[in-house]
Parts: structure tokens; sequence; C-alpha cells
């Protein structure tokens, strides 16, 4: 493309992956390249939108928003690890899917669209196994390596004495042998727990009261190294608690654990071990994921504990053993795209062991050892797990096969949420009855002083009913908004949401 004088966009869902990349393709196309995503300060941002409006630039590398770059002569699109979630914009409008997106946008030019996974998101999989899109597979791994072992450890069988039973054990001793035998060959380990801070919530031991946020329905996070409790929906801050709001009781367990309290045990359970924790907490400057990454590279750090920031696309050639903390915390969610979901997180992180030798190894701690996605896990077999959910999908009619709208409605009285979702799902039931589901409440009922209302639609793949649907929802959502009552409800219509 580019000795035809093209452009080139390669997106990539996580700015943590640009740095890796970044090196690499500028080994092959020198200073033909451009890196663009939201850490850049406005004034990066607007000499590479300058550049690439020019063509100056041939080759952009960049998160889900470099999509929206003036691209003088788009040839391809490279789409890199296209079932992660970050390339869908969630907060604020437009929500946008930056694969969707950047397909429909390659096409406006004629372009090419190479979409690249290891486990690719259910949807793609289907369009490239019916024929929509092109497909190419390749069944062996690079160097022809073959795919490390993963061992299943029982948790309900790990017994560590003076330990209290209801303390989540964080490291079971079969993991603590692994790691110091990896350590002992100077090779790397990674482990994988996706919930950041130390305690994902504390619990009265008298009377079972949890500290939560004034303006979420959600419990505080406790952040050891600021000594605030946290809230991860809003970001409000609260000082620790220390005496019960219910029954005046200074007793508190803290439950479950976060990429903070892993480190700190790693730091007492291996001394001389380096470790390092690479999540939203530790990566918050321009060049911080860089520098991990390349400390990382070099094998200044032997622990690398992490969020699934640690488990994307990310290659490191001396890592021998992955470990995945709480597999059940991948399991149960209610979501229709949980078992895809952990299949995909659980298969992207094993994926990190034995890049350059084949003796990785992939340890997972869980306490449903028999749970038949794991199963699956265990055999890397993507086409049981993709068979097993195209099954269910259909059933239940969910996509592939159909496109969801998602209609959430906000307000900070919750009767007001309530009737006006009521009356927004009756003025809709006459024409699309069969395909509404709801109103609900959403598993978490109140963020940011709002009150939350949700209505799912499932339309048909057919352009008609849905260019129908959405003039109806604009229609819809304007005569609700002249009734008095309900002027203050805010309306959010989500296309495809993940």
């Amino acid at each position: 493309m580019i000795r035809q004088g093209k452009q080139v966009l390669y997106m990539l869902p996580e700015i943590a992956l640009t740095s890796q990349v970044i090196r690499r393709l500028q080994k092959h196309f020198g200073g033909y390249i451009g890196v663009y995503h939201s850490k850049f300060s406005q004034n990066e941002r607007v000499e590479i939108w300058n550049k690439v409006k020019t063509g100056e630039l041939r080759i952009i590398l960049g998160a889900r928003s470099a999509v929206f770059l003036p691209f003088r002569d788009l040839g391809l699109v490279i789409c890199d690890e296209e079932h992660d979630t970050s390339f869908k914009q969630q907060e604020p409008a437009p929500r946008y899917h930056g694969r969707d997106a950047a397909i429909y946008y390659a096409s406006l030019f004629g372009a090419k669209t190479l979409l690249g996974s290891g486990t690719p998101s259910v949807e793609s999989y289907y369009n490239a196994t019916t024929g929509k899109y092109g497909f190419a597979e390749l069944l062996s791994r690079y160097g022809d390596l073959i795919l490390p072992a993963i061992e299943m450890i029982d948790m309900r069988k790990v017994f560590i004495p003076d330990k209290p039973r209801h303390d989540k054990i964080i490291l079971s001793p079969q993991l603590v042998e692994a790691v110091n035998e990896v350590i002992s060959r100077n090779k790397q380990v990674i482990l994988f727990q996706n919930r950041r801070g130390y305690a994902p919530y504390q619990v009265c031991s008298v009377c079972g009261w949890i500290p939560q946020c004034k303006y979420c329905d959600v419990s505080l996070t406790f952040h050891k190294l600021s000594n605030r409790l946290v809230c991860h929906y809003c970001g409000t801050s609260y000082p620790p608690v220390h005496s019960c709001a219910a029954c005046g009781s200074d007793k508190f367990t803290q439950r479950n654990f976060g990429t903070e309290k892993i480190e700190e045990q790693l730091q007492e359970t291996f001394p001389n071990a380096r470790v390092a924790r690479m999540d939203m907490d530790t990566v918050r400057g321009k060049n911080a994921h860089d520098t991990l990454i390349q400390q990382f590279e070099q094998e200044r750090i032997d622990i690398l504990v992490g969020t699934q920031m640690v488990v994307k696309g990310l290659d490191f050639d001396n890592v021998d053993l992955v470990g995945i903390l709480d597999a059940d915390g991948l399991l149960y969610f209610a979501e229709f795209r949980v078992n895809e979901r952990a299949f995909q997180l659980m298969e992207q992180v094993s994926g990190r062991a034995g890049r350059k030798e084949a003796t990785g190894k992939v340890l997972v701690q869980t306490s449903q050892p028999k749970h038949p996605l794991l199963q699956i896990v265990q055999q890397h077999d993507y086409n049981s797990m993709f068979n097993e959910e195209i099954k269910k999908r259909k059933e239940f009619s969910y996509p592939p096969f159909t496109r969801i709208i998602q209609i959430t409605f906000k307000h900070k009285f919750r009767e007001v949420v309530e009737r006006a979702a009521a009356a927004y799902a009756n003025a809709l039931k006459q024409r699309y009855g069969q395909y509404l589901v709801g109103p609900a409440e959403p598993v978490i009922g109140r963020i940011r002083n709002q009150y939350l209302m949700e209505l799912l639609l499932k339309l048909p793949r057919d352009g008609k009913t849905i260019n129908q649907c959405k003039k109806d929802l604009l229609e819809h959502t304007a005569v609700l908004h002249q009734e008095p009552s309900y002027r203050s409800v805010t309306v959010v219509a989500d296309v495809d949401p993940v």
C-alpha cells in the first residue's frame, strides 16, 4: 500500500499495546509512522491530524479514536485484537465501535480491511465462516511452538493453616512452588486478576454492613497506597471507615483481593523477586505503560501482576508461567457474552507463556474446575466454544442473529425513571412487542446519583427494520420529553452494546 502511495490505519484496542508494536513497525518502515491516542496533548494531536491530512504520514498506529483522522487516500485498515471490548466507546456519545466504524470507513475509500485475533469475537467468526468476510486461519503458533499446558487448581481443596476460613486464598501452595521454580531458572511470571485496588469490599464482622458509595449502588474498593476508599464507577474517594454505620462495631474483614493486595503478598512471599503491578492506577502518565513494558522486556522485573492490560497481545520472550488467580470472577456475570469473554481473557493470557521455548505453563485457580468453559479453555478449543455459543445465541435471539439496541433511562428519582421507562415501552409495544425485553433495573441500579432503567430491543438483521426503529426511537424520545414530568429524564440509546 505504501508503494502505491496509499495510507494505512493500524488499530489497537489498548494504548498499552502501541509501545511494543510501534518499535516493530519503525524497524521496518522508519519515519512513515505516526501514533495517535488520547494520552497525547491537544497540540500533539493537532500535529498528527495535519500530517495525516496532507498525506505526510503513511502509517497511523492508534486506539479507537484514530478512525476519525482525515485520511487522504486510505488503502488498508488493520484492526488487531478485533474481539477486544475496548474498541467500543461507552461514555460519552458517540457510542461507536472502533472495529465496525473502521470497516465502514474503509468501504468509503474502497480500502481493504484486515481483522486479526487469536480468539475472534463470535460475530466476526460467524461472518467469516458464512462467507461474508474472507477467512484465513493460522493453524500453527509462531515458530511452531505448542500452546502451553493449562492446569486447574481446585481452591476448595487448598487449605492454609492459621488462615481465617472466609479469607480468600490469593496464592495456592502449587502456584507458589511453580513461581519459585520458574524464578530459579531466571524466567518471568505474569499473574492476572481482573480487579484493581487492595480489597474490592470490606464487611462488618458483626452485622454484615458494607461501605457503599453515596452516589452509586456499589461497594467501595479500598486502595491501600492512597489509604482511601474509592468508587470505581464515579471515581469519588472517601476516607477509610473504622466503625460500622449500622452497629458501631470496629471489626471489619476485607473480602476478595485486587492487584494491590496481590502485589503486597508477592513481596512477602518472594522477598528476593522484583515485583511490579500494571493497572489503571500505575500507568497514568503518557509514557508510564511504555516504561513498565520495557522494564519487563529487559528482564528487570521477575513477576508482573495486572488486570486485563497484561493479557492483551503483549509479546515477552522470557515468560514461562502465567497464573490466573481467580477464574471464578470471570465466569459469573449477568451478560449474554460472559462465556465468550471469559474464554477470550483466559486464552489470551495463556498465550503470553512460552513464546520462545516450548516450556510455558498456565495455572488457573478456581473453585469450579469442572465448569464446562474451563474444560474448553484447557483444550485451547475455540471451535467448541464458538459452536456452543452460536447454538444458544440462535435459540435466544442474540447477535450475530439480531441487532441489539439498549435504551437506558436516567433520573435522580426512582419513581420518575420507572414510570418513564414503562410509558416508553408501552409506546414501542404496538410495533416492536415481539422484539422487546424489559423495562428492568440493571444490576447496578444507581450511578452518579441517577437511577437507571433499561429496555432491550432484539431486532432482525434487515436494514429496513433497523432504520425504521431508529426513526421511531427518536420520535418516542421527543414525545416522552414533551411530558412535563419526564422532561428531565435522560434517554440513551446504545446500538450493539458490549
